[in-house]
This record gives structure tokens, sequence and C-alpha cells, in this order.
């Protein structure tokens, strides 16, 4: 478990290097997400997103390179909000310990 120093005043991890899969369950836990394979399927496409562009996606380049990699069922907005609910890209990155996408509030 990492210290409340690693987080941000928003609870994005300071240092990208600090990620870890059991980071990610204390990430989500906090945001009262329980982890399922759906939400690791989407953690890891956003994390080779992120390696793939060096950035992160804001929610329509979160929906379209899901639908590449995922098929269009998994691919669409409606998905990732039953998954990450209210927004998300912004949450999905949180627990994928990535930057705030720039567009999320």
């Amino acid at each position: 478990m990492l210290p409340t120093s690693a987080f941000d005043g928003e609870g994005f991890l300071v240092r990208l290097s600090d990620w870890a899969p059991p980071v990610a369950e204390q990430i989500a836990a906090g945001e009262g997400i329980a982890m399922t394979d759906a939400h690791w399927e989407v953690v890891n496409i956003l994390r080779q997103y992120y390696l793939d562009f060096d950035s992160t996606p804001a929610m329509r380049a979160l929906v379209k390179y899901c639908a590449q990699k995922l098929g269009p069922g998994k691919g669409n907005s409606i998905y990732l909000l039953t998954l990450f609910p209210g927004s998300p890209a912004k949450l999905a990155s949180k627990i994928a310990g990535l930057p705030k996408p720039d567009n999320c509030l």
C-alpha cells in the first residue's frame, strides 16, 4: 500500500513508476470499484495506449482505441460507463496509474 504522499490532490499517482497491480486495486477500492477481468482489460488497454502514444486518452480516443482492440461490444461509452461510472477516461486512467487526461475536469 502506497502512502498518501504518492498521490496528487485528485488521487492520481505522482510517479508512474509507482504503479503495480496491487496499487491499482488500492486506487480502485478507494473509488468503490471491485476490479474484475473486464476492468483489468480496460486498464491494460489504457496502459498500452500510454506506451503507444505517450499520452492519456480522453473519452473519445479511449472509446475508439477500445473498439479497435476489444471490438465494438466493448468499444463504446455505455460499456465503459458500466465499469467506470461518471468519467470512464478519468477514473480508468487513475486506476491505471496514468496522468489525468488533459480535458477531464
